[in-house]
């Protein structure tokens, strides 16, 4: 037998966490964003069950204010792949009209933490797995590939458990949930370059093209929607050709210039790139530890 891959040992690990993490749940659940990790995520899903339908449901935490295009090729592929698709949304935020720029971690807090422990709980998920990288961000690296949560959601990065050889220790006191990360080995260029070998089709918002931006501190937001950017003061300065690297609401995510419209002009880009994926990321403040004790994914 021939060794496997680089790529082929980031797969067979991933598939081998999927199924471990869904023989062991009562309710799973994958969270999914539109982004390109979960996409990966999902497709991972679609190969660990195949040929049986996907055992568990896709879940988005609808922020209110994601990109149209996100929603549309969220729609689409759940429909494609024969997904179930459970949404959720903060009623409560959406009523005092909260938004990613006039009300930072408020909004993060209400519109993508509690939101989604509301939604854990609404569904008694527990063993939930998403597209974190230990590569994105300071806190995602404390992470363990299987981490546990206690009955309010939070986490404790003092209390992880060992894994030591590739072991995960899968058991749950009563209260308790897991957060599951099959993607915490990869890195973004492993990533692009997985999505370029097996051609996976990702939201149209990862490839260049024409769009309208705002100028905002020297960064380049899209504007998705004129009426509600006019209510937070941003307008159209021009039309530039641009993309995305990682995907969040729109007012707080920054495009940048690129003229990369497949998938080999981007694999190319990131690898000579010198900027973090996150580098987008307006809203970003510092670590995302605070929100992630919180219940934050």
């Amino acid at each position: 037998m021939r060794d496997l891959t680089h790529l082929e040992r980031l797969e067979a690990e991933a598939i081998q966490i999927l199924r471990d993490g869904v023989a062991q749940a009562d309710r799973p659940v994958l969270l999914f964003s539109g982004g390109k990790d979960s996409t990966v995520l999902a497709h991972l899903a679609l190969e660990a069950f195949y040929p049986s339908r996907p055992p568990l449901p896709l879940l988005h935490v609808d922020s209110t204010w994601e990109f149209r295009e996100v929603v549309e090729f969220r729609n689409r592929f759940a429909a494609e792949h024969e997904f179930e698709l459970v949404l959720h949304h903060n009623e409560e935020g959406r009523k005092q009209g909260l938004n990613p720029v006039e009300h930072g971690t408020l909004y993060t807090t209400v519109m993508r933490t509690e939101a989604l422990t509301q939604a854990l709980d609404v569904g008694a998920y527990d063993v939930i797995l998403g597209g974190a990288r230990r590569d994105e961000e300071a806190s995602r690296a404390k992470e363990r590939i299987v981490s546990v949560r206690n009955q309010n959601h939070g986490w404790d990065p003092r209390r992880q458990r060992p894994e030591l050889w590739s072991l995960y220790n899968w058991r749950r006191s009563p209260g308790q949930t897991l957060r599951v990360y099959p993607l915490s080995n990869w890195t973004e260029f492993d990533l692009w370059a997985y999505i370029l070998e097996k051609n996976i089709s990702l939201c149209p918002l990862y490839f260049a093209a024409r769009r309208p931006v705002s100028l905002r501190n020297n960064e380049r937001v899209v504007i998705d929607d004129e009426a509600r950017a006019a209510s937070l003061g941003l307008s159209i300065d021009a039309e530039e050709l641009v993309r995305f690297r990682s995907l969040g609401c729109w007012p707080v995510t920054a495009a940048l210039p690129s003229a990369a419209s497949d998938l080999r002009d981007i694999v190319k880009e990131t690898l000579v790139s010198s900027k973090s994926e996150r580098n987008g990321r307006i809203s970003d403040e510092g670590s995302l530890e605070r929100q992630k004790q919180a219940g934050y994914f």
